[in-house]
């Protein structure tokens, strides 16, 4: 198979403050030949998630900035459609950080296998990938989850956010999340039969609703926002209680510092546990998280939903729906 092209979303400027459109172009760019040990791949499927918004900016982090004028990376499933490697045959379905482009040539080291399942590859890109994982670690990693936790989750309608729902659920835990819309909170209540639910849009006051939502305190924090949430989280907090700090959303476009929770104190006043991760510290568990979550799925006991925007070009769309919030589950670009 000859493919002579490939279109790819290259970052053409580093955005202040929320992001638009310009930061982003589409390129078109030769497709070299493969070499001994290559293969070439086509994604099928490409995820954009909230912490790509951190690697636009040139800065020291845990990963990387991406480059200026080149593509952006992320999680995809593609299909070996030419190989020279003979552990990557034409037609393995196969992992990759590889997203933000049509085709892409590669070796084995930057490529997993995907496993044989009858569960859609997409699922690999959402609960049994990174973002599954994610809940899962700071669950059971981090936070120390116990039968009988209350549980509060901030985005809970993510894909991190409803994975967190589910697995405290079939933890045996209290479980109350907060979103930003309506049909958001029917899904948690309907769909993932979570116990209580703020939308923080509308609710008067965030501080009294989650005090609503969670009469008996919280155990569990898992924190995706930060700013008021976390402010509201640490005066609910149930002594020796459990923070997984996972993400701040609501910090990613700041332009300026933003100030800290006003009462910090509670960490040492209720001696909680307050702690940041990054998955990919963790990803020696994902064998176990992977047989444990495969198995909830094929039991009908774990589900997800999915946002799905079609084509390359609407890559910079869909990542920018994720800071207004247009999402219920895991946001993907379908390519093929």
């Amino acid at each position: 198979m000859f493919i002579e092209k490939s279109r790819e979303i290259h970052l053409a400027r580093r955005p202040k403050g929320l992001p638009d459109s310009s930061c982003f172009k589409l390129a078109s760019v030769p497709i070299a030949e493969l070499k001994e040990g290559e293969v070439l791949v086509k994604n099928l499927w490409m995820s954009v998630d909230p912490y790509m918004r951190g690697r636009m900016i040139d800065r020291k982090s845990y990963v990387p900035p991406f480059a200026l004028d080149a593509p952006l990376e992320g999680g995809a499933i593609g299909e070996v459609m030419e190989s020279r490697n003979p552990s990557l045959p034409q037609g393995s379905k196969v992992s990759s950080m590889k997203g933000w482009r049509e085709y892409f040539i590669a070796d084995a080291k930057d490529l997993q296998l995907l496993p044989k399942t009858q569960i859609e590859d997409q699922a690999f890109l959402g609960i049994l990938g990174m973002p599954g994982m994610t809940a899962w670690v700071g669950l059971t990693q981090i936070a120390e989850l116990k039968k009988g936790d209350r549980v509060f989750v901030s985005a809970a309608s993510g894909a991190v956010g409803s994975t967190v729902c589910q697995i405290a659920k079939l933890k045996g835990c209290y479980v109350a999340g907060s979103v930003g819309a309506n049909e958001k909170a029917r899904y948690l209540q309907e769909a993932l039969k979570v116990d209580a639910v703020v939308n923080y849009k509308t609710a008067p006051d965030l501080a009294s609703a989650m005090a609503e939502a969670c009469p008996e305190g919280i155990d569990v924090y898992f924190e995706n926002v930060g700013g008021q949430h976390l402010e509201a989280a640490l005066n609910l907090m149930n002594d020796h209680g459990r923070i997984a700090v996972c993400g701040m959303i609501d910090q990613y476009n700041s332009t300026t510092p933003v100030p800290g929770p006003a009462n910090l104190s509670q960490l040492i006043i209720k001696k909680l546990k307050m702690q940041g991760f990054i998955v990919f510290e963790h990803w020696e568990h994902y064998p176990e998280f992977v047989q444990q979550m495969s198995h909830w799925i094929q039991e009908g006991k774990a589900s997800w939903k999915e946002t799905v925007f079609e084509g390359i070009e609407q890559a910079p769309d869909a990542f920018l729906g994720l800071f207004s919030g247009i999402n219920i589950g895991k946001m993907l670009v379908k390519l093929s």
